[in-house]
Order: C-alpha cells, then sequence, then structure tokens
C-alpha cells in the first residue's frame, strides 16, 4: 500500500504544465488507450457521461487549430491533443439519452421516474439552468483523471484554456445544438527540464474540525 502511495505522489510531482513538446516524440497507441480508458471509467454527476472527445494527431489540423488556441507552443508540438466537449441538447431532463441513462440501471419505472423529478428539480436549481456549465464541470473531472494517469507511465499533458470557444467549434464542424467545447488539452513529452514546483503548505490550504 505504501508503495502505491508513493508512486501517486511521484506522479503528481512529475506532473507539469508542460508548455512545449519533443514534436518528435509519439505516443503509441497502447499508452494513449490506457489514458482514454481512464476518461471512460471517470465519474460522472448522475452518471450522465456527458462529455465526448475529439482526439486529434494529424498535423496539419493541429497546425490549423493552433491560431484559435491563442498561438500556444503545446498545440502543434504535442503528440495528441485532445478537445473535451459537452453534450447540451442530451442532457436536458426527460430527453432519450438521460432516460436512457436511468433505465441501465435496471430499476423499478417508480424508482426511475423518482430518479428523473431528482434530475429535473436538480437542473432548476441550478442558474438559468446551464447544462453547458454543468456539463463543462464534469469534464474537468475527466480531465483530471487523464493527466494524472498520463503522469503515472511519464506521460506530460497541459490544459489550454485559452482558447476562441466559436471559432473553434466552427473549425471543428461541431453542432453547438447538440455540444459545446468545454477545454483543450494536450499530451506528449517535454522538451525541457521541469520547472520548479511551487505550491502551499498542507496547513495554508486545509483547515481541520475535530
Amino acid at each position: 500500500m505504501e508503495n502505491i502511495k508513493q508512486t501517486l505522489l511521484d506522479a503528481y510531482n512529475f506532473r507539469h504544465a508542460c508548455k512545449l513538446f519533443d514534436a518528435t516524440k509519439k505516443i503509441n497507441d497502447e499508452d494513449f488507450n490506457f489514458i482514454l480508458e481512464t476518461a471512460r471509467l471517470s465519474p460522472t454527476s448522475f452518471g450522465m457521461e456527458g462529455v465526448r472527445l475529439t482526439v486529434i494527431t494529424n498535423e496539419q489540423l493541429k497546425k490549423d487549430i493552433k491560431p484559435f488556441c491563442w498561438n500556444q507552443n503545446q498545440i502543434d508540438s504535442c503528440s495528441h491533443l485532445v478537445i473535451f466537449k459537452t453534450r447540451t441538447k442530451d442532457l436536458k431532463p426527460y430527453s432519450e439519452w438521460v432516460k436512457d441513462k436511468f433505465s441501465q440501471r435496471k430499476l423499478p419505472k417508480e424508482a426511475q421516474e423518482k430518479y428523473m423529478q431528482v434530475y429535473e428539480n436538480f437542473h432548476k436549481s441550478l442558474k438559468s439552468d446551464d447544462i453547458y456549465e454543468w456539463g463543462t464541470r464534469q469534464a474537468y473531472i475527466m480531465f483530471s483523471s487523464m493527466i494524472t494517469s498520463a503522469a503515472l507511465i511519464g506521460i506530460d499533458s497541459c490544459p489550454i484554456e485559452g482558447f476562441e470557444k466559436e471559432a473553434l467549434e466552427q473549425l471543428l464542424s461541431i453542432d453547438t445544438n447538440e455540444e459545446e467545447i468545454s477545454l483543450v488539452c494536450t499530451f506528449g513529452y517535454r522538451e525541457n527540464p521541469q520547472p520548479q514546483k511551487f505550491r502551499l503548505n498542507l496547513e495554508d490550504m486545509c483547515e481541520f474540525k475535530k
């Protein structure tokens, strides 16, 4: 157990927001499929699994995307570029997607209807019923799983929040009536040594009430 703990801490210490990847080094399919599997198994609110991924390895497409991501060098030096998209239409209460997700639980009809009512009431509580913002939070959970599993096998990553959402959606021909981009993330192998990591001390971050 102690070895598992140390392995995970080593991964977190290894991980940093890599600003430049070695463009000559590519992640093999087996390793990236492992990263994707940890994404698939990530938790989502209500178990809705409302996040879809576009995985891009095409070099020209990465170059086309770069101007819409503030010309950041990670975009076209990375091995794999991942676009996180949240479903919007499908996540609305009583959509066919939602009905199907609840029906998978094989609960009695009355129990399914109760869950559906709870789900509807939850969405009513959201500010402006903002399904996109709620779905984006699920994307960040998946993203966190992916960058951690990547670090465990020595693969670097960098989240990209600086991007022109509407322009990028248009470039990728995304139907925004169905889904919208939440986050971009790059994966690959670092070009330069890792910079010093700065973090708050535990006592500055946590308070304990016993």
